[in-house]
């Protein structure tokens, strides 16, 4: 792991997960993701985030020495699992009592539940829990600043501040999938690189952090009088150069959760044999003879993780399922459970489908979307392969749709 400095007192250190991983055990990383951690020294040194992979402290970097503060902004393992190993995690404490782990009270609790949880090593641990408006002295002018900002996405969520290079360490708050190899910062990435994390940053938001769309909200503003100069998340680019690209775009992020969406559709859908294809061609021509952009995405083909991220964007939503046994297209109800739980609302919505002796998806499937706050067409459904009438009937739900999504937001 190779240190990139930030400041003269900062530094970064980054190893890039590959591509065979899945984010939180779910999402797929094709491209991989980075694990950000940065070091800080005064006459005193702080460890912020440090990540799965690391070792003993100090074969770290060259010539670092053991921190005298280790600062959890976020508790989730892939930033604090190293806690558990006993020959690189704990055991330092044991070993160095003097060294301080510093996070929200909720965060401290995290430690002494997910590491501690035995009791043998929670005396052994040195905590101190910080609030709102606390701050940490390291001495030469390097003063830390701490605001708590719960359930960006996890309920201990905190960022730090530090005035004297204007950075702002931000955890998972502003960051996005995607290695990045010996290119740490904004500054470094072409054009075409930009446009590959910034579509990254769009699925990793949409991914893990939809649901907590008003709390981003209550983090922008309770930041914004802050003079940030640099924003340095724990996956994704570094921004030295522009950082206010990466605020505004997750405040665009949170604006999509109040239905401020783009004149887009997203279209989803799944077919047995074909028929349900057939019938969805019909409604994409109406959707393009209106002049508005769609994305498609079939399951279970392609992860629900690019659907998703779609759906989140767009005002427009159509899903195309065919009835299977009674109920909907199995990858179809995954698709609509994921749509749920990462509260997709107050879309415009056209759901069509075949059938073969019996319908029963459209049941299934009115019941799931009871309290998403959709605007509906009537759903198109038909049994076999859609005839004449069908297919004249599906252009203009499709021409319906779309004139809808024109007129207005979501």
């Amino acid at each position: 792991m190779k240190a990139r400095a930030i400041s003269e007192n900062i530094q970064c250190i980054h190893s890039d997960l590959p591509g065979d991983n899945l984010f939180e055990g779910i999402w797929p990383i094709p491209k991989g993701v980075s694990l950000n951690s940065y070091i800080i020294k005064g006459e005193k040194t702080a460890l912020i985030d440090p990540f799965t992979s690391w070792k003993k402290f100090p074969a770290l970097v060259e010539n670092f020495t053991e921190p005298n503060y280790i600062i959890l902004n976020h508790l989730e393992p892939d930033h604090t699992l190293w806690l558990g190993n006993l020959e690189s995690g704990l055991q330092n404490f044991v070993q160095n009592p003097n060294i301080e782990i510093i996070s929200t009270q909720k965060g401290i609790d995290l430690v002494k539940s997910f590491y501690c949880s035995n009791g043998e090593n929670e005396s052994a641990i040195k905590t101190r829990a910080v609030k709102d408006g606390d701050t940490l002295d390291l001495g030469k002018g390097v003063i830390l600043h701490f605001f708590e900002t719960p359930n960006v996405h996890w309920p201990e969520t905190m960022m730090t501040f530090e005035p004297g290079s204007g950075t702002l360490f931000s955890c998972d708050a502003f960051g996005s999938y995607g290695a990045l190899g010996d290119k740490t910062f904004d500054d470094e990435q072409s054009p075409t690189e930009h446009d590959f994390f910034e579509a990254e940053s769009l699925r990793y938001y949409a991914n893990i952090i939809a649901s907590f769309s008003s709390f981003v909200k209550k983090a922008i503003e309770k930041l914004a009088g802050l003079e940030i100069r640099c924003i340095a998340p724990s996956h994704g680019l570094v921004w030295r150069s522009k950082p206010g690209t990466i605020i505004d775009r997750y405040a665009k992020y949170a604006a999509y959760a109040q239905g401020k969406t783009e004149a887009e559709i997203a279209v989803i859908w799944g077919s047995m044999y074909g028929n349900t294809k057939a019938g969805l061609d019909a409604v994409i021509r109406g959707i393009s003879e209106e002049g508005v952009p769609y994305s498609i995405h079939r399951v279970p083909d392609e992860n629900i993780s690019w659907a998703l991220a779609d759906a989140f964007k767009s005002s427009g939503l159509v899903l195309a399922m065919p009835t299977y046994e009674y109920a909907m297209f199995p990858p179809m109800a995954h698709v609509l459970d994921v749509l749920r739980r990462k509260h997709i609302f107050d879309k415009k919505v056209l759901r069509i489908g075949s059938f073969g002796w019996v319908g029963g998806a459209k049941k299934e499937y009115e019941a799931a979307i009871a309290n998403l706050r959709w605007t509906s067409l009537d759903s198109v459904e038909w049994a076999g392969f859609p005839g004449k009438d069908d297919i004249a009937l599906l252009e203009e739900r499709g021409r319906e749709l779309a004139r809808m999504v024109k007129a207005g937001g979501a």
